[in-house]
């Protein structure tokens, strides 16, 4: 039996021309957590990241607060999805527009009616990545590094790790419609650089733990 930890990047620059770079407090969220890791006896063991900027510069910062050889292993398979698609096909869907000089809790209250609708809309809606085909990525993603040896750390984006603990945590045979509630419920309180633990045994995988940032002082706790 093995653990993964799925670690949800630091926070990105919101409103910056170029959003797939980590803030400051994105650097110093993954520069804590390598401390904690390190501090709890944590092996360093393989790791992998998807092939966005954030994923790489959390893990980079992730081996400088732990002290870790900073090579890491890419698998394109982790990357979130496209929002700024997801947003932008809503709109012509509804009829409405896309704001991006809108502030965060304006934004976070028109990102999860947008992406609300790509989980229940099904594959004919348009979107360039169908919310299904998400699913199936996602949990492709789990099952490539589920098969590597040893303990493996991935550091990804938190759509990604909210839609493996829905998987995770809804019967197998439920279809994707259903899945997308649990999905949203988990992916509006992951908080940057959080931690979730995923067992893989005989049985297949399970969720451990989910969302864990006790490496973060209040002031360090981000969302977005």
């Amino acid at each position: 039996m093995g653990v993964l930890l799925l670690v949800r990047h630091g926070q990105a620059s919101f409103g910056a021309d170029d959003y797939d770079v980590l803030s400051p407090t994105g650097w110093e969220q993954g520069r804590a957590l390598g401390r904690w890791l390190a501090d709890q006896g944590v092996a360093r063991g393989t790791v992998v990241h998807g092939g966005m900027r954030r994923h790489r510069e959390t893990w980079e910062a992730m081996a400088v607060g732990a002290g870790w050889e900073p090579a890491a292993d890419i698998d394109r398979d982790w990357e979130e999805f496209d929002h700024a698609q997801v947003l932008l096909r809503h709109a012509e869907l509804t009829g409405g527009v896309v704001d991006h000089s809108v502030d965060r809790l304006a934004f976070q209250h028109h990102f999860e009616i947008s992406t609300g609708h790509w989980a229940d809309a099904g594959p004919d809606a348009g979107y360039p990545e169908p919310y299904d085909a998400f699913l199936a990525r996602a949990r492709r993603a789990l099952d490539a590094a589920a098969a590597r040896p040893g303990p493996t750390t991935v550091v990804t984006s938190g759509g990604v790790i909210a839609a493996l603990a829905a998987l995770l945590v809804v019967p197998a045979e439920t279809e994707a419609a259903a899945v997308g509630p649990v999905w949203s419920r988990f992916n509006t309180v992951i908080a940057n650089s959080s931690v979730s633990r995923v067992i893989v045994g005989a049985s297949g995988a399970r969720l451990l733990t989910f969302n864990e940032h006790p490496h973060l002082p209040r002031d360090l706790v981000t969302y977005r």
